[in-house]
């Protein structure tokens, strides 16, 4: 059809041909990730990324000036900052960086890039780009890892006295830009049914775990769910820390359904001690879950939950009274049957006192291990050619600096299942792999926790509260086999000795457990022992390396209150002879081409040959 067009006319068409192919190329296709950064829904921010860079576009309504950073902890201080906006119809945009005093320099090395800018009588929309990598001191690398992207605007453009200070109009959000999570991508009209307290009174104190049974939606096939979504009471999001979903016993008696309790309590109902299989976790900061197409969560079976444990961690360190609280889950479900049942594996650190963490330290490293002996025995029989992982939440508390869960096999380390290098507590949930892991029988998992202790005084203990820690990795995975958690625990009794324990009070009657011996620690509990033993930082670093190295008693228990028959078992660590690390980019040689330059003159060059040959027709 092309050949048959005068010649004057295929000459336009291959000369607009060219121009469209240049700014298919320079501008790429949409952008595929949004979020509102705002409360009030005047900050819209939406970005693309490859292997070396990404993209932003921000619109916001405000005529004047948009900034836009990511900072190091969420604060002003020591970050990467992009300011611009649309002064008299030219768009304009500059680099800068804040010292630790907050000042706001201009960066010597303006690696922001201005795409395009535009204004109307309400909004002002700004589109910029960099390099993932800039190898600019004043820049903060973009990784796979949490960004904590902070942001601000004006009304006014910036003067040439730089940007007036922004005042309210500005605020920070954790995030993953280059792993945004699932989308709520399922289809219109699919139906759901929620899991929600009803005016829960929250206690006056810092830490309460509430606990209520609910009854699954009935059905009368088996369906599956395909995705979950938080439902925070609106001002309780910094309150709600995280929901937990445990199946319990089909055989429960309906009249405790719909009544709480505080969890963990002396008084707690005998009826959710049943509940002990992780169905569902989410924890602050998460937007929701949605399963992949081939997964879904089944209800409906004999093997289903019939009634789930929903269990609430309400954080409130300012001691807020009179708190009434109505949050929880919504899930929704579908007949359309998905090809895997999903299944959670909770691993890491068995959480217990013996998990304990000395003052003062800049960083203490704890290990949790999912063993070979429980993969080899659970997976060996239920599952043989393994499961496949296919998302995971790690979490931990405020101490957390950063997590990531390591995979072995054989005598070979893999790279790890997933990481995060500045775990920030406010901003837990499950991330998607790019890449389904199999995990087979006799493979290995270490979930890795970094701590800081600094300006602490006294021991942390793993516990249930957030001034406690734990250090834990949900594996969402398919197909659901019978394996609730794969954990460890470092052996107490060496890390007593490290301090100089020599003997307990035997029989142990209380917990925590009495020391007897020596004197100065007689008739203190062990914690009150740990506590009063002088740390310092060359005894926490000592305290370290002995624990890392310590026998470990493992856990690895079934649905329920089931367990494999190496729950129990003291194994000594796995030996790492050498570490993987997550890969990281290398900085752009000096002498690479700039990719887009190279472009442009192609395409003039190809333009030119196009109007010469035109030009004698």
């Amino acid at each position: 059809m092309f050949t048959m067009l005068p010649a004057k006319y295929r000459c336009v068409l291959v000369f607009f041909t060219s121009f469209w192919f240049y700014a298919t190329l320079s501008h790429g296709s949409g952008f595929k990730h949004s979020t509102i950064l705002d409360p009030h829904g005047k900050y819209h921010l939406k970005w693309r990324f490859d292997q070396r860079s990404i993209t932003f576009e921000i619109e916001v309504e405000t005529k004047g000036y948009i900034g836009f950073g990511l900072s190091p902890n969420g604060a002003m201080a020591l970050s990467d900052i992009v300011i611009g906006g649309v002064m008299d119809d030219t768009p304009y945009l500059q680099d800068y960086f804040t010292d630790a005093n907050r000042e706001v320099h201009r960066d010597l090395q303006q690696n922001y890039r201005l795409e395009y800018g535009k204004e109307n009588s309400t909004h002002t929309v700004l589109a910029f780009s960099r390099d993932l990598l800039t190898c600019d001191t004043s820049d903060k690398d973009i990784t796979g890892s949490t960004v904590r992207v902070i942001w601000a605007y004006h009304s006014e453009d910036v003067g040439s006295s730089g940007p007036k200070y922004h005042g309210v109009n500005r605020g920070r959000k954790s995030m993953r830009l280059l792993d945004p999570g699932s989308k709520a991508n399922i289809p219109s009209g699919t139906v759901s049914f929620n899991l929600q307290n009803m005016n829960v009174p929250v206690p006056f104190k810092d830490t309460t775990y509430w606990c209520q049974i609910f009854k699954i939606q009935e059905v009368q096939q088996k369906h599956h769910i395909v995705r979950i979504e938080p439902l925070i009471e609106k001002g309780h999001e910094n309150l709600v820390h995280h929901i937990l979903l445990y199946q319990c016993d089909s055989r429960l008696n309906e009249s405790e359904l719909y009544s709480g309790h505080e969890c963990y309590h002396p008084n707690m109902p005998d009826s959710f001690l049943t509940c002990e299989t992780i169905v569902f976790a989410w924890a602050i900061g998460g937007e929701g879950f949605t399963y992949p197409p081939h997964v879904g969560l089944s209800i409906g079976t004999s093997i289903d939950p019939v009634y789930v444990l929903m269990e609430v961690h309400y954080d409130n360190p300012d001691l807020q009274q009179g708190v009434v609280d109505s949050s929880g889950l919504r899930l929704f479900y579908t007949p359309e049957l998905r090809q895997y049942d999903a299944g959670v594996i909770e691993t890491g650190v068995w959480v217990s006192l013996y998990h304990m963490l000395p003052p003062g330290m800049p960083e203490f490293v704890s290990e949790g291990h999912c063993t070979h002996e429980c993969l080899q025995e659970s997976l060996g029989q239920e599952m043989p050619s393994g499961v496949r992982v296919f998302a995971i939440l790690m979490h931990a508390h405020l101490a957390g600096r950063a997590i990531r869960t390591r995979h072995f096999r054989d005598q070979e380390e893999l790279q790890p299942l997933s990481h995060d290098e500045e775990f920030d507590f406010n901003f837990q949930e499950f991330q998607l792999l790019k890449d389904e892991r199999l995990l087979l029988p006799g493979d290995n998992l270490i979930t890795e926790c970094k701590y800081t202790t600094k300006g602490r005084q006294n021991m942390t203990w793993g516990g249930l509260s957030t001034r406690d820690e734990m250090c834990l990795s949900y594996l969402l995975y398919y197909p659901r086999v019978n394996l609730a958690r794969c954990e460890s625990l470092p052996e107490i009794h060496e890390q007593l000795k490290f301090i100089g324990v020599k003997e307990i009070q035997v029989p142990v009657t209380t917990w925590p457990f009495l020391i007897k011996s020596p004197k100065k620690y007689s008739n203190l509990s062990f914690t009150e022992a740990m506590d009063k033993y002088r740390w310092s930082k060359k005894r926490g670093r000592s305290f370290n390396e002995m624990v890392l190295q310590l026998p470990m008693n493992v856990r690895c228990s079934k649905w329920g209150q089931d367990e494999w028959g190496t729950q129990g078992m003291i194994v000594s660590p796995r030996e790492v002879k050498s570490e993987v690390k997550p890969p990281s980019m290398m900085c752009p040689s000096a002498s690479d081409p700039n990719s887009g330059v190279v472009l442009l003159l192609f395409t003039m060059c190809l333009t030119y040959a196009i109007v010469q040959s035109c030009s004698g027709l």
